[in-house]
């Protein structure tokens, strides 16, 4: 206690220094804090939000993920996959549970004077509400008889419902879609923005609907589960990559000529995007600690200095090496352990005021506010050994001819 003590009088007596010491180590805890938070915080929302395909489904797209321009002028140039792709692959996939097709644009949606730009409109066979998880909160999705009939039936989203019927109950009246009449029949469960974006600006249509009235010219993507859930994935998508390559006549040696989009695919590249914020991040932090650490080094080599002859009538009193150098190191925790717990506070108050002004959610856990404080903790070790083992090391004679 009285090492404790006496290192918080040190530091108490240049209060001035002591702050701009921390301010270091202050902005890296803070750094760490705020960044690890906003990319915890996302990476739930993301999970939660985003990657709404179930483990045993993926999507046959023409695209697929494209990560670069390369890929991006690659899938451009393969063949769109029509109709026929899709009755092949229900027809012939024997490891397929369910294969649905779906096509989307943009489009406006207009109900008397009200309309509504940018809708974006999902042609889909009967069971692609079931294979993408589609949550209808009143009414009903449209049926495979609807999909087969061309029936001109919808399912619309809140934004939809709110934009053009207000408080009306929308199930059973009448929208156009573009320039085409539909029934409403089903309103979906609201969902909320993802990153500012509205989940809830959307439609569904029977595909053979959407097709009649929109044409035919834009790639189909194909909605598979796989027959034996997760265990079967793979299974079933070497069947479907087997029927796909043999239908396009792809050579062996060819890259698949379309894409794949499955959840663990959305997952994995979305961890190594956070990954590489969050690397980036921790190492501007990490320069902020190093520098800190330079500053606290600084600092108590020269309160080691003006506190020589202190040290010195210590030693004539019997105080051990051991002792002072304790005692310094002390100091140097004391200062950066300060300097941690400021910046854990403002790390998080930054966290809170980001979810709060933008659609970016964090997540502050215990463990980060530990991790936080021992970092601080870890740089003031490493600052103050050396100034502590030269503060210990002066000889006693010498220290007290000091002035």
């Amino acid at each position: 206690m009285d090492t404790l003590r006496i290192a918080a009088a040190a530091l108490a007596a240049h209060k001035l220094r002591s702050f701009l010491t921390l301010l270091g180590v202050i902005i890296g805890v803070m750094t760490v804090i705020s960044v690890v938070s906003i990319i915890a915080g996302l990476n739930d929302y993301i999970a939660e939000k985003v990657f709404t395909l179930s483990p045993d489904v993926y999507v046959v797209t023409q695209f697929g993920i494209i990560t670069s321009q390369k890929q991006f002028l690659e899938a451009v140039k393969r063949k769109k996959i029509d109709w026929n792709d899709y009755e092949a692959i229900r027809e012939h996939c024997t490891h397929c549970a369910m294969v649905g097709a779906q096509e989307t644009s943009q489009l406006t949606v207009k109900r008397a004077a009200q309309k509504l730009a940018g809708v974006r409109v999902q042609g889909g066979t009967a069971n692609i509400g079931e294979i993408s998880n589609v949550d209808v909160e009143e009414g009903r999705f449209f049926t495979r008889t609807e999909d087969e009939h061309a029936a001109m039936v919808t399912v619309i989203g809140s934004d939809v419902k709110d934009e053009l019927f207000g408080k009306l109950d929308p199930i059973g009246r009448t929208i156009r879609i573009g320039s085409q009449p539909a029934r409403v029949i089903g309103l979906l469960r609201k969902q909320g923005s993802v990153l500012g974006r509205s989940q809830d600006n959307q439609l569904f249509m029977p595909l053979t609907s959407y097709r009649k009235s929109f044409g035919t010219r834009g790639s189909i993507d194909l909605y598979v589960r796989a027959e034996g859930g997760v265990m079967g994935l793979e299974r079933s998508l070497d069947q479907v990559r087997v029927l796909m390559r043999s239908r396009r006549r792809t050579s062996f040696r060819a890259d698949d000529p379309f894409g794949v989009v499955s959840a663990e695919a959305l997952q994995t590249l979305w961890k190594s995007i956070s990954a590489g914020g969050f690397a980036l991040m921790i190492f501007i932090s990490g320069i902020s600690l190093v520098v800190g650490g330079i500053v606290i080094t600084n600092i108590m080599l020269v309160s080691v200095v003006e506190r020589t002859r202190e040290i010195g009538i210590r030693r004539a009193l019997g105080a051990r090496k051991r002792t002072i150098q304790f005692q310094f190191l002390t100091e140097a925790i004391l200062l950066s352990l300060g300097g941690g717990i400021a910046g854990v506070v403002l790390g998080i108050l930054i966290s809170f005021g980001i979810s709060s002004a933008f659609p970016l959610p964090t997540l502050v856990t215990p463990s980060l506010v530990i991790s936080g404080l021992m970092v601080a903790v870890v740089t003031g070790v490493a600052a103050g050994y050396f100034p502590a083992r030269r503060a210990a090391n002066l000889a006693p004679i010498d220290a007290l001819r000091a002035d």
